[in-house]
């Protein structure tokens, strides 16, 4: 009777060589996955740093080329503040900036005056800035560029400090720039969140036909990567919500862009029922994922419901990045809740779960194109 081979060890240096290949290999994946999402992001706000700069050198050129200001630097550097990274408040953002120059640039005169500069008067002017802002009423963004404000007076040589209200003329330069960039900023903002929605539902699409697939095949290391995808969205909705929020805030400053104000409303209201979708996903790949582990079997016309939902989903990501409203899946939504209701009730737990996270899913699906919430639970029948 031959007696089983024992498998021989790796040597030392040979297991080492396997370590650092797979560390190696795992790196480099990481690497690139991180240079991806750092060109994305990039992308994201390549527009609006482009924004900021202009924004900066215009005011630079105003102040010196007009007001005859020979180191403006408060200009630039209000613009950009007042501008952001994003369009949200700007209004609000450039009144504080303003505010916190007056009074930082009013204390750090004083204080230079009468007790001259040092490491003493920096650490009562910031805090006497800073108090007197927060004395005021002041917010965050006022508060402190006050103590900025303060400092900089404090401490640059007299040379390069024109007086307090000639750096008060420039921040209102810079300030006054930034608002008019954001007055006749372009309607990107405004189709912004439509095209993210798109992304979001596109991608709920994808991951129920891996769940079907997952739960034909009854592979529970794939069940486990459709619920690892679907834990991973929140970044998405995320910038829905920004994206949405930036949009209503260019609508309500831009005189340009008033007309807008309905799409842009109708836009946001987006991002509650694709978070509730999201949400009922996650729901639905977990249950897919147990299924799979503990050999459960999905219903041939669960399956089959589940790639119907994912047909008219990937209908609205479509509309959607064409520019519209995805209302002509209306119909066809109707017909996939009607179907859902006469569907035979299952043995087990996790089959059960899925088909009410289908069912709740076109609720969701129907507040997207503007269905209210009752009516849309109207809209899908109980079960036979």
């Amino acid at each position: 009777m031959d007696l089983p081979r024992r498998s021989t060890p790796q040597p030392p240096m040979r297991q080492l060589a396997l370590q650092a290949f797979d560390l190696s290999e795992r790196t480099a994946r990481r690497g690139r996955q991180s240079a991806r999402r750092s060109v994305h992001r990039w992308r994201q706000r390549a527009f609006l740093l482009a924004q900021c700069a202009v924004t900066a050198g215009a005011a630079w050129w105003v102040a010196t080329a007009l007001i005859g200001h020979p180191y403006p630097f408060f200009a630039a550097v209000a613009a950009i503040l007042t501008i952001g990274l994003s369009y949200g408040e700007r209004l609000k953002r450039a009144v504080q900036v303003a505010l916190g120059v007056a009074v930082g640039v009013g204390v750090g005169e004083l204080f230079l005056h009468i007790f001259g500069t040092g490491v003493i008067q920096v650490v009562v002017v910031c805090l006497a800035s800073m108090s007197l802002a927060t004395l005021l009423g002041a917010g965050r963004i006022l508060t402190t560029q006050a103590g900025v404000q303060a400092i900089i007076v404090t401490t640059l040589p007299v040379a390069m400090v024109p007086s307090g209200f000639g750096r008060w003329v420039d921040a209102a330069v810079g300030c006054g720039l930034a608002l008019l960039v954001a007055w006749i900023a372009p309607g990107s903002p405004v189709r912004k969140p439509l095209a993210l929605a798109a992304e979001v539902t596109g991608d709920v699409a994808s991951t129920l036909r891996a769940a079907a697939k997952a739960l034909r095949s009854r592979d529970s290391d794939e069940a486990e990567a459709v619920l690892t995808r679907a834990r991973s969205s929140e970044h998405a909705l995320e910038q829905l919500d920004e994206a949405a929020a930036e949009g209503l805030a260019v609508v309500r400053s831009s005189p340009f862009r008033r007309l807008q104000r309905e799409q842009a409303q109708s836009y946001a209201e987006l991002a509650v029922p694709l978070d509730r979708l999201v949400r009922n996903l996650r729901v639905l790949a977990r249950r897919a994922a147990v299924a799979c582990w503990r050999g459960q079997v999905v219903p041939a016309s669960y399956l089959r419901l589940m790639d119907e939902v994912a047909e008219v989903t990937e209908f609205m990501a479509e509309e959607m990045a064409a520019g519209r409203l995805p209302v002509a899946a209306k119909a066809r939504l109707v017909v996939i809740a009607d179907h859902s209701s006469h569907l035979p009730m299952a043995q087990t737990l996790s089959p059960v779960v899925i088909l009410a996270q289908l069912r709740s899913m076109l609720a969701d699906l129907l507040q997207v194109i503007g269905v209210d919430n009752a009516t849309a639970r109207e809209m899908i029948p109980d079960l036979d």
